[in-house]
């Protein structure tokens, strides 16, 4: 059984980055697709914080991967990438 302050923790955790063993909070919302899997309209996204924001995007963009680079504030209130485009 969940205890209420474990629970409000778990609520209350901001998203961490993506990047291997990094646990810092995430500032940059990477939308991305693999077009050999994904239809054109889909994005799956990564996060990353101030440090592996280039490191993630650059990872994505020589594959091809990479579709929009915006703020996790951003991408949250429904801006630019978060409706598909």
């Amino acid at each position: 059984m969940n205890s209420p302050e474990s629970a409000a923790e778990s609520a209350a955790a901001a998203p961490i980055c993506s990047a291997k063993g990094c646990r810092a909070d995430a500032v940059w919302v990477l939308a991305w697709n693999n077009p050999k899997l994904h239809t054109p309209e889909r994005r799956k996204t990564w996060l990353a914080c101030e440090e592996h924001r280039e490191h993630l995007s650059s990872f994505l963009g020589v594959r091809g991967f990479l579709k929009d680079v915006v703020t996790l504030a951003e991408w949250e209130s429904g801006g630019s990438g978060a409706d598909g485009r």
